[in-house]
C-alpha cells in the first residue's frame, strides 16, 4: 500500500472557508456553528496540510475596528507560526456584503467600484506580510441576470481597469505577487463575465501587464459549464497561465456542489491529477470544497483528509498507469507519441505538402485502439491492476 500520508512537499491547501463553512444554503439555515481560524489552522496541520488561505472576511469580520482587526491578524500569525502551515494564497470577499449586490469591480455604481479597489487592496497588503505568492479573484457577482440592464463592453473595460489598477499597486509596492482569475459561469448570478478559462485566457491579453495575472481553474466550474476541465488546465499550462488551482468535486452541469475531490467525475479526476503530476505545475493543490451540510465537526475534518488521500491515491494510480507495459504499448501502438512531431520538418514549407504518397482508404479504415487504452485506464482506476 503507498503512503498515503500527507507531507508538506505534497503542497496540499484549504480555504478558512472552506472547513469553516457553516451549512448555510439559499433553503436552509447553519447546520454547524462558527469555526475559528485558529482552530482551522491547527486542525489542518494535524491532518497534513501544507498551507492555509483566506479571504478577508474569514479572518477579519467585514466592518471590524482596527483593535479586533489586529487582534485577530495576531492570533491567526501566532497559530501559523506554532504549526508551520504557510498562507500562498489570499482573496478578497467582494460577493457577500449587499453593497456587491450589482458586483464589485464591474458595478454600474461607480463608488461601490472605488471601495472594492480600496477593500482589496488593504488585503493584498495583508496577504503580502503573511508571505502570499497568488492573489485570486473570483468575480461571483461580476455579472448579470438580465442584458437590459448590463453594458459587458464597458463592464469589461472595468475590469481591465481594476486589474490594471491592481497590477500598478503591486509593483509599485514590490509584492511578490501575481493575480489569478477563476472563471464561473454563473451562480451566484444568472451570468458571471469571464466564465470560462478560455474567456479569462483571452480578456488576460488586454491588460497592461498579462505577465502578471494568470488562471485559477476550479474543477466544478469548468464541469458546470459542461466542459473538460482537463482540457482546461491543460490549455492554461500551455499558454503558462496556470497560477494555482481549485479541486473539488462536481456531478456535470447543475449547481456549484463543491464536492470532496474525486467524489464527482472520478475518471476526469484521476487524468487532472495525472497532467498536474506530470506536466510541470508546481504550485499549490488548493482544495476548494465544502463539507456536506449533513455533517458535524468531525465530519468536517473527515472530508478534509478525504481530499488529499483521494488526491494521493489517484497519484499512485497515475504512476501506476504511466509505468505499465500494456499502457506504453497501447499508446504506441495508437500512435500517440506521434502528435509530437512537427507537421512539417525543419527543413520543410507548405510547398512540399503532397498526397502523392498517402494511403487515403488505408488510413480512414485503421483503427486507433483507443477503447483499449481507455478501459486500461479504467482498470487503473478502478486497482484492478
Amino acid at each position: 500500500m503507498p503512503n498515503l500520508i500527507p507531507q508538506p512537499d505534497d503542497k496540499f491547501t484549504f480555504g478558512l472557508w472552506t472547513v469553516g463553512w457553516q451549512a448555510r444554503d439559499p433553503f436552509g439555515d447553519a447546520t454547524r456553528g462558527p469555526l475559528d481560524p485558529v482552530t482551522a489552522v491547527h486542525k489542518l496541520a494535524e491532518l497534513g496540510a501544507h498551507g492555509v488561505t483566506f479571504h478577508d472576511d474569514d479572518l477579519i469580520p467585514f466592518g471590524a475596528d482596527e483593535a479586533t482587526r489586529a487582534k485577530k491578524i495576531a492570533a491567526f500569525r501566532s497559530a501559523l507560526d506554532a504549526t508551520g502551515l504557510a498562507v500562498p494564497m489570499a482573496t478578497t470577499n467582494l460577493f457577500s456584503h449587499p453593497v456587491f449586490k450589482d458586483g464589485a469591480f464591474t458595478a454600474n455604481d461607480r463608488s461601490v467600484r472605488r471601495f472594492a479597489l480600496h477593500k482589496v487592496i488593504r488585503n493584498i497588503d495583508l496577504a503580502a506580510e503573511l508571505g502570499a505568492r497568488t492573489y485570486v479573484f473570483w468575480g461571483g457577482r461580476e455579472g448579470s441576470e438580465s442584458d437590459a440592464a448590463t453594458d459587458v463592453h464597458a463592464a469589461l473595460d472595468r475590469y481591465k481597469e481594476a486589474l490594471d489598477i491592481l497590477c500598478g499597486y503591486v509593483r509599485d509596492q514590490g509584492y511578490g505577487l501575481r493575480f489569478a482569475l477563476e472563471p464561473k459561469p454563473n451562480e451566484p448570478r444568472g451570468d458571471i463575465f469571464l466564465p470560462t478559462i478560455g474567456h479569462a485566457l483571452a480578456f488576460i491579453e488586454s491588460l497592461e501587464q498579462p505577465d502578471m495575472v494568470g488562471l485559477n481553474p476550479e474543477v466544478g466550474h469548468e464541469q458546470m459549464a459542461g466542459l473538460n476541465v482537463v482540457h482546461g488546465v491543460a490549455q492554461a499550462l500551455w499558454a503558462g497561465k496556470l497560477f494555482h488551482i481549485d479541486l473539488n468535486g462536481q456531478h456535470g452541469p447543475k449547481y456549484d456542489q463543491d464536492l470532496v475531490f474525486g467524489h464527482g467525475d472520478l475518471k476526469s479526476a484521476f487524468f487532472l491529477v495525472d497532467l498536474l503530476e506530470h506536466a510541470g505545475y508546481d504550485g499549490p493543490r488548493h482544495f476548494d470544497y465544502k463539507p456536506l451540510r449533513t455533517e458535524d465537526a468531525s465530519g468536517v475534518w473527515a472530508s478534509a483528509a478525504a481530499n488529499m488521500r483521494t488526491y494521493l491515491l489517484l497519484r499512485e494510480r497515475a504512476k501506476a498507469f504511466r509505468a505499465d507495459p500494456e499502457v506504453r504499448e497501447a499508446a504506441a501502438a495508437a500512435g500517440l507519441g506521434e502528435l509530437a512531431v512537427p507537421t512539417l520538418a525543419s527543413d520543410e514549407t507548405y510547398a512540399d505538402l503532397s498526397d502523392g504518397d498517402f494511403d487515403l482508404d488505408g488510413v480512414a479504415a485503421r483503427g486507433l485502439g483507443y477503447e483499449r487504452l481507455d478501459q486500461l485506464a479504467v482498470e487503473h482506476i478502478l486497482g484492478a491492476r
